[in-house]
């Protein structure tokens, strides 16, 4: 008996979550949710699937096993309410909202109900950052440099402030995560931000284009995460390096290279992190054995709230703690 899945959104991350779990055994995409019934019969169309306009039809009509959310930063909420209100297990591609209080106010019901659940940290799932996990075991840390830097994605919602929460909250995310990850908890944050030059190339912008973050974490290390949009499509950097006492690593999105004491060596991410992250994700939906999902909700929200945390600094100009759940 096949496991049903729907899908909220009608993007491309929906596509490329559909195509992958339509290859996978036992796996049956079954719906598509999206703003209207003309996106979500287009995209339904070409996996053989059904499509609704609302999230509450689609989930009383179908019989789903499990939901994958895949929607802009400010459509965070209704849908994973309706999922936790039938215990519907699902995959949430980050970040989990624009402000605190709506991921904190489901956090706190998903913990309730012990509810299955996965975020779209699909770093987590490559190889290079099991590797680095593997070998910064042991590692006095001193000191991490991230950056996310890029150009402004080609959507309007992107650009603005209420609906995107921001490059830090929306893109930058990642490398926050990876810090968490690798190295551990982040006590406070302070983060200045400034808009220099993107609201000339487009109209309605209310985001910054640029972004200094200074994390302090619970081992005493301290990260630097910096952050643009301003570069031009054709050119991008993301990446961090981790200083110890006995070397660095430096990881991009494709390998990580460590040279740590004697040791000199690159490590290639040679696995789709995305089909490692659905494999783990349905296993716990199939088996109830969580401890493949490297990402729970639950987890995600520690990473959320140091990003909504350096929001508020970059508001204030002051320091500010990472709240406790």
């Amino acid at each position: 008996m096949s496991l049903k899945v729907a899908i909220v959104g009608t993007g491309g991350f929906s596509r490329m979550h559909a195509k992958i779990l339509e290859a996978m055994n036992g796996v049956l995409v079954s719906a598509f949710c999206g703003t209207s019934i003309e996106k979500a019969g287009q995209v339904a169309n070409e996996f053989n699937a059904n499509g609704y306009d609302n999230v509450d039809v689609m989930l009383d009509t179908e019989e789903v096993d499990a939901l994958y959310i895949c929607v802009p930063p400010y459509a965070h909420g209704k849908v994973e309410q309706a999922a936790i209100d039938r215990n519907i297990p699902f995959l949430v591609e980050k970040p989990l909202g624009v402000s605190d209080e709506e991921p904190r106010r489901l956090v706190e019901q998903i913990k309730r109900d012990n509810l299955i659940t996965s975020v779209g940290y699909h770093f987590r799932y490559q190889n290079s950052v099991q590797q680095m996990k593997r070998v910064l075991q042991g590692e006095r840390v001193g000191m991490l440099i991230g950056k996310w830097m890029g150009s402004m994605p080609e959507v309007a919602w992107w650009r603005d402030q209420k609906r995107s929460g921001g490059q830090f909250i929306e893109q930058t995310t990642h490398i926050v995560d990876l810090v968490r990850y690798v190295i551990g908890e982040v006590t406070d944050v302070y983060a200045s931000y400034a808009t220099t030059s993107i609201q000339k190339k487009y109209d309605g912008v209310s985001v910054a284009d640029v972004g200094a973050v200074t994390l302090t974490l619970e081992n005493g290390a301290v990260a630097s995460i910096n952050n643009t949009c301003v570069l031009p499509g054709h050119v991008s950097e993301v990446g961090l390096s981790v200083y110890t006492s006995n070397g660095l690593l430096e990881w991009n999105p494709e390998r990580v290279s460590v040279k740590l004491g004697n040791e000199e060596t690159d490590y290639d991410n040679e696995v789709n992190p995305y089909e490692r992250e659905s494999t783990a994700f349905l296993h716990a939906v199939q088996t109830g054995d969580r401890s493949k999902i490297l990402s729970s909700y639950e987890d995600a929200y520690q990473t959320f709230k140091v990003t909504e945390a350096a929001l508020r600094s970059a508001k204030s100009g002051e320091r500010v703690g990472i709240r406790e759940t």
